[in-house]
């Protein structure tokens, strides 16, 4: 794959900082801007957020558990020992 430079002007601080997570989550920075490109490209959006999100997929599985947890559907009961929980998951 040829690469290309891409040069940006940013504030010092964020530049460092940006780097210290990269690292921090096992990453360059090159490589995360790379991929933010790469994602831009893919989908033709742009997010910023300072909080986690859950992706849509996810939101309804938990809409899902919440309806069961609601009608008290798919629930297994609470148990203090092994051998109860074994003894129920085997009559499943």
């Amino acid at each position: 794959m040829k690469t290309t430079m891409i040069n940006i002007k940013t504030d010092r601080i964020v530049k460092e900082e940006a780097q210290k997570l990269a690292a921090e989550l096992g990453f360059s920075l090159s490589a995360l801007v790379t991929a933010s490109l790469k994602q831009f490209v893919r989908t033709r959006e742009v997010q910023f957020s300072a909080l986690p999100r859950m992706t849509p997929y996810l939101e309804g599985v938990i809409k899902e558990v919440e309806k069961d947890i609601k009608s008290k559907r798919n629930l297994s009961p609470a148990f203090t020992n092994m051998k109860d929980m074994d003894a129920y998951l085997n009559a499943l």
